[in-house]
């Protein structure tokens, strides 16, 4: 279940990555700042969801969303400056 929201005063954005533990493909991050009153019956751990979910969840939250950002990173970069440093960078997409 998602929590609405953890400090009421303050905008908050959820944030997840994939792929940190990956030896050989890209290190890909999202974060997203939902209006406070979000709700959604399916939407609680991405994980968990299948892929035609996810993909259907996408398009409803890049629409509901106040702002968001996805950014990756590929293995060679990876390779040239550290999954560290990688999981800092990456030129982001969002609104």
């Amino acid at each position: 279940m998602l929590k609405t929201y953890f400090t009421s005063h303050l905008i908050e954005a959820g944030c997840d990555e994939v792929g940190r533990g990956c030896l050989a493909g890209p290190v890909v991050a999202a974060a997203v700042i939902l209006p406070k009153n979000f709700t959604h019956d399916v939407l609680t751990d991405s994980k968990t969801l299948l892929k035609g979910q996810r993909l259907a969840i996408e398009e409803e939250i890049k629409v509901v969303a106040l702002a968001y950002a996805i950014a990756e990173v590929d293995n060679q970069q990876i390779d040239e400056i550290n999954i560290l440093n990688a999981s800092f960078s990456g030129n982001a997409q969002g609104h």
